[in-house]
């Protein structure tokens, strides 16, 4: 195929796993319900960061590393399942009993915003063999590689900007029922169960 049709492939594909419900949406959910749309999508360009800095690691070969080498991933595997379950067990027994309104003074500076989202991904060591293993199938024969490798994230990234963006949209229509101290408790709590479960699946799963 030709590289117009390739990347016409990707779009495609990292379209619909973009849109598919996970971690990152949970994630950006939360904050939405918490401290509002500018905090939730400083949280979803962490994301976004934590995917361009995995398509970067991709295209200097240190992917590949991380694939080939045990001990590599092991290290991160582990590091990205506590983190997942210190956040999940956090928010389960100390959620936020109070809405936007009342939590102006306390809500997360934007780098704290962006680092929450950014270490989601950046410790999630599947990300980075997802990359490894994925984006290479929409690489045509003879392209520049590490080139093509960091032109195909720069898309995953924007469409998953342009995602939350539109999630964020929709769903902040409902801030004045999301900002009520019960269902931001409930939001705090039902995201630390998904934490905890996406750190028990990350913490038990083998190396794909």
């Amino acid at each position: 195929m030709s590289v117009a049709a390739d990347l016409i492939a990707f779009t495609l594909a990292a379209s619909l796993l973009t849109i598919t419900p996970g971690l990152d949406t949970a994630l950006v959910l939360r904050t939405l319900a918490a401290h509002g749309p500018a905090q939730a999508f400083k949280t979803a360009c962490g994301i976004a960061l934590g995917c361009l800095a995995w398509g970067i690691i991709a295209a200097a070969g240190l992917g590949a590393v991380l694939a080939a080498s045990h001990l590599a991933y092991e290290v991160l595997h582990w590091v990205g399942a506590g983190y997942l379950l210190y956040l999940g067990i956090k928010l389960i027994l100390t959620p936020r009993r109070h809405g936007i309104e009342a939590s102006t003074e306390t809500n997360p500076s934007g780098s704290r915003a962006w680092m929450r989202g950014f270490l989601t991904n950046i410790l999630n060591p599947k990300v980075g063999i997802f990359y490894v293993s994925f984006l290479p199938q929409f690489i045509p024969p003879h392209a520049d590689v590490p080139v093509m490798v960091v032109l195909l994230a720069c898309i995953h990234v924007l469409l998953g900007l342009a995602w939350f963006a539109l999630l964020i949209s929709a769903a902040g229509r409902l801030l004045p029922l999301l900002q009520r101290p019960p269902v931001v408790a409930a939001m705090d709590r039902l995201t630390g169960f998904v934490f905890l479960a996406f750190g028990l699946k990350l913490a038990l799963s083998e190396r794909p």
